[in-house]
C-alpha cells in the first residue's frame, strides 16, 4: 500500500514555492537599494557636515592614485602604468570644501571624507541716496 499526500490543485497552484520567495527576496533587496550602497566594494556614510566614501583599492598606493574635486562632482583615477586601473567619479549634493577634506589609504582601503562647503551669502547693502 502506497500513501501519498493528496493536495488540491487550487491549493497549490496559490502557494509559492520556497525558492521562488527566497529568489523575489533577493531581487527585491538588490533593487530597492541605492546604487552607492549596491556598488562593490564601496561605503557611503553621511552627517550633517561631511560625506565618507570608503572604496577597497587592494594593489595600489597612494602614488598611483589621483583624486580631482571640481565642485560637487569627485573623481577617483588610477595613474597609467599602475596594476590596476581605477576610474570612479560622483557627484554630490552640495560642493565639497576640498581645502578641509581628507584622503587616507590604509590596507587597501581608501578613505575619502569629504566636507560639505557652507554656503556664503553673497547679499550686499546699498546705501540709499
Amino acid at each position: 500500500m502506497i500513501f501519498a499526500p493528496v493536495i488540491r490543485r487550487a491549493a497549490y497552484a496559490q502557494a509559492p514555492r520556497s525558492a521562488d520567495q527566497a529568489l523575489q527576496r533577493f531581487l527585491m533587496g538588490a533593487l530597492s537599494e541605492p546604487a552607492a550602497a549596491r556598488s562593490a566594494g564601496c561605503t557611503v556614510t553621511q552627517d550633517e557636515k561631511s560625506t565618507t566614501l570608503q572604496l577597497d583599492v587592494p594593489g595600489l598606493t597612494r602614488e598611483q592614485l589621483q583624486i580631482n574635486i571640481e565642485g560637487a562632482v569627485v573623481r577617483l583615477q588610477s595613474v597609467e602604468g599602475a596594476p590596476r586601473q581605477v576610474q570612479r567619479a560622483w557627484e554630490l549634493a552640495t560642493e565639497v570644501d576640498a581645502s578641509q577634506s581628507t584622503a587616507k589609504l590604509e590596507n587597501g582601503v581608501l578613505t575619502l571624507t569629504l566636507v560639505r562647503l557652507e554656503p556664503v551669502s553673497k547679499a550686499t547693502s546699498l546705501s540709499i541716496q
